[in-house]
C-alpha cells in the first residue's frame, strides 16, 4: 500500500493503475471509473491519499479463495504446472488464477479454480464467491460488484504424486 500526502482535507482510496490504461465511463468496464477521487470518509481532517495496487486486490482474493474447503487449486492447467515449479522454489504466486478489475470504489473478480472430488461444485463456488467478496470489502475497502468463477477441473484423490503412494501389487 502506498500512501501519499496531499493538501486536501479528505481521505480517499485510489487503486494504482496497472501497466495498461483502463477505459473510463461505462464502455466495457465492469467497475466505476470516476476521474476524481471519491470521498469515502468526509469526517476526517487528516490530509492524504491511499493508493492500493491491483496486485494487492488479486492477492487478497487468491488467499480468500484458497481458504475455502473444497478448493484444490487456482488457475488453469498451464498455470498450475508453472505454479508447481514456483512452489518448488518457495515462490508461490498467490494471484495465480485470479484476475481483477479495480475502479475508484469497486472491484470485479474472475477466478479459475479446481474443486476437490466429491465436494459439490456449486457449494464451493458459492463459498468462494462469499469469501472473496467479504475479504476484499473488509481488507481493501472496495465494493465487490461481481465474482465470476470458472471451474475447469475436478481433482480426484490419488491424481497427484503428492498423495500417498499406492502399494505395489507385486513383490
Amino acid at each position: 500500500m502506498v500512501t501519499e500526502n496531499e493538501n486536501q482535507s479528505t481521505s480517499s482510496v485510489i487503486p494504482a493503475q496497472s501497466g495498461t490504461p483502463k477505459s473510463s465511463g461505462a464502455s466495457g468496464s465492469r467497475v466505476d471509473r470516476a476521474s476524481s477521487p471519491s470521498n469515502l470518509d468526509s469526517g476526517t481532517s487528516t490530509a492524504g491519499k491511499t493508493t492500493i495496487s491491483d496486485g494487492v486486490v488479486s492477492k487478497v482474493a487468491g488467499i480468500a479463495a484458497r481458504a475455502v474447503p473444497g478448493v484444490f487449486a487456482l488457475g488453469g492447467g498451464g498455470a498450475r504446472a508453472l505454479g508447481a515449479v514456483r512452489d518448488a522454489f518457495n515462490a508461490t504466486d498467490l494471484t495465480q488464477g485470479v484476475k481483477v478489475e479495480v475502479g475508484e470504489t469497486q472491484a470485479a473478480v474472475d477466478i479459475t479454480l479446481v474443486v476437490d472430488y466429491p465436494t459439490p461444485i456449486q457449494e464451493v463456488s458459492d463459498n468462494v464467491r462469499a469469501s472473496v467478496a467479504s475479504a476484499i470489502t473488509n481488507l481493501v475497502g472496495l465494493e465487490v460488484v461481481e465474482v465470476n468463477i470458472a471451474v475447469n477441473d475436478v481433482h480426484l484423490p490419488g491424481e497427484d504424486s503428492n498423495d500417498e503412494p499406492e502399494e505395489s501389487r507385486v513383490a
